[in-house]
């Protein structure tokens, strides 16, 4: 095998394996209206982020040191204190596939973040996948707006901004010199958690009792569908263009889909169903573009990239590093 082969074979290996984490996030919404306590979105996300979060901080024993306790609050609160809470709530509200299409706006976020906070020019190509996807999106929520709730609607676009400042910045602080995905993630999701949980408690009250059903979904949402996958997500970000990664984001949809289709007797109309092919057209689109052209001249090596090395124009792991 050449090394232009096994890097492109190692490359592809990185999206499959961060695709991952989009594809199980598609089942959440199945999940939270077949399995959980109703309208409990506060509680939901706490039970979903803070034992996951605990339990990759006693996996890892690492925690966060100066400047890193304040960086891994803010993004504790984007990716999953803000995020989690908008993202049930719209579940809540809209049918699977549709909470989770709207979702699929994500790639335009980052493309205008990472121009700002990253350097990083978005192509023509990332530009027009971007606007396919949005174009995919309105065509599904248009075409269904008797039927949507308002609510619900502006709940799905928050999450969506809001994780998609928090993927952005986290491309760009990187992650302290040793420190590898596995600790950086429990440090989101436990600094998360602690951020949902006083506001549970005051907003919905004394937890819900569970019954085996509930605590089946709530277990599989805290290993499978948190601790593992923003794993492989955060995992990804280090690696691949915070753009790039974020285009894999309309896998949730098109797997939000396919479960209503086949688990909860869900339909959609002809043109719901084309916008729906266009937002996932993208998402293929998005990972055949060329890595963006940075801005500016390149500063000083950052917290991400020291002790690593170069694999097709992006970053990858040193050898030594830990999960």
């Amino acid at each position: 095998m050449t090394a232009n082969t096994e890097r492109t074979a190692n490359r592809f290996r990185l999206i499959a394996l961060t695709a991952l984490a989009p594809i199980s996030w598609g089942t959440t919404y199945a999940v939270t209206t077949e399995f959980l306590p109703a309208d409990r979105p506060l509680f939901t996300g706490l039970v979903r982020a803070l034992p996951a979060g605990l339990l990759l901080l006693a996996i890892s024993r690492t925690l966060p040191r100066g400047v890193w306790w304040g960086k891994a609050a803010v993004l504790g609160a984007l990716n999953i204190g803000a995020f989690f809470p908008l993202l049930f709530l719209s579940a809540y509200r809209l049918p699977g596939g549709m909470a989770a299409v709207v979702g699929s706006v994500g790639p335009l976020f980052v493309a205008g973040l990472a121009t700002v906070l990253l350097g990083e020019r978005p192509t023509v190509r990332t530009l027009l996948t971007g606007i396919a996807a949005a174009l995919g999106v309105s065509l599904v929520v248009l075409k269904a707006a008797g039927a949507l709730d308002l609510v619900g609607v502006l709940a799905a676009l928050a999450s969506t901004a809001s994780m998609s400042t928090g993927t952005v910045l986290t491309k760009r602080w990187g992650r302290p010199d040793g420190v590898g995905p596995l600790a950086l993630t429990g440090w989101q999701l436990t600094a998360g958690g602690l951020l949902i949980a006083p506001l549970a408690l005051l907003v919905e009250g004394a937890p819900p009792a569970l019954d085996g059903r509930a605590i089946g979904g709530y277990l599989y949402l805290a290993l499978a569908n948190t601790a593992i996958s923003y794993w492989l997500w955060f995992r990804g970000i280090g690696r691949l263009s915070a753009t790039q990664v974020t285009f894999l984001g309309p896998l949730s949809p098109l797997t939000a889909a396919v479960v209503g289709w086949a688990a909860l007797d869900q339909t959609l109309a002809p043109l719901q169903l084309l916008g729906m092919t266009l937002a996932f057209g993208a998402t293929i689109l998005g990972q055949l573009q060329p890595r963006t052209r940075p801005m500016t001249t390149p500063s000083k090596p950052t917290e991400e990239s020291r002790g690593r090395r170069a694999l097709g124009g992006q970053p990858v792991a040193a050898i030594d590093e830990r999960l």
